[in-house]
């Protein structure tokens, strides 16, 4: 499929599936994408057009960075020569997805510098061991991959773990003076700063047993909806 483009400025656009979305984003030097869907066919030969029509770097000067290794990111991973990826991510791609190429490690704190404009990365784990969260630091911008987010959080399965996710958020809200605005993977495209304290209080409140969750299934999975409101849970099922 090819994806809906919503261009955010005139260096960033959003790249919409419909139940997935993955950006990308120029810099005088260097391009970078942020996933890469889950159906979308050749989501480089759109980005290169993309870039292409707005004189911003392409070709070998366009790199991908996964924000985590689920299935409904890593869709055209196989057509860049590396990517950068949290190396926790790597059991999950390699061995549960069956996945290949060449990883480049990504650490909390590290830099890419796209050429006037930085991208540091934040480890957020919980959703996935992991995911990382990027700060698009001269424009005040988080990309928030699924951790903050008002849509599905899945929060099932063995390597998602809700305590680590509320500790995560506990670390974005002490960094929310640094971004106005956050961009995340599913729901609406823009949303507030305050979701993540938001989620934070959410999350607690679901492992406080406060919030009463109802069985359903997703892809074949038994698990249970907590709906907190401001996003819905999907965690283990109630046994």
């Amino acid at each position: 499929m090819r994806p809906q483009i919503q261009k955010i400025d005139d260096t960033t656009w959003a790249l919409d599936e419909g139940g997935v979305r993955f950006f990308l984003l120029a810099g005088t030097e260097r391009s970078l994408m942020i996933d890469s869907g889950m159906q979308t066919e050749d989501a480089r030969g759109m980005a290169e057009e993309i870039l292409t029509a707005a004189g911003a770097p392409c070709g070998e000067k366009l790199e991908l960075l996964n924000t985590h290794a689920d299935p409904d990111h890593i869709a055209c991973i196989s057509q860049f020569p590396w990517f950068y990826m949290h190396p926790a991510e790597a059991t999950n791609f390699y061995n549960s997805r069956k996945a290949g190429g060449q990883m480049k490690a990504i650490w909390d704190g590290d830099e890419i510098d796209l050429g006037g404009r930085t991208i540091r990365v934040i480890e957020i784990p919980g959703h996935t061991p992991g995911s990382v969260a990027l700060l698009d630091v001269e424009r005040r911008r988080l990309f928030s991959g699924d951790s903050v987010q008002d849509g599905h959080i899945f929060m099932f399965g063995v390597q998602r773990e809700m305590h680590a996710y509320r500790a995560s958020m506990q670390k974005l809200m002490g960094m929310k003076d640094r971004f106005d605005v956050v961009y995340p993977s599913h729901g609406t495209l823009e949303v507030s700063p305050d979701l993540i304290g938001q989620l934070y209080e959410a999350s607690g409140k679901v492992l406080a047993g406060q919030i009463e969750g109802r069985p359903g299934e997703v892809f074949g999975n038994p698990l249970a909806i907590y709906d907190c409101g401001v996003a819905t849970f999907f965690g283990e099922p109630i046994k």
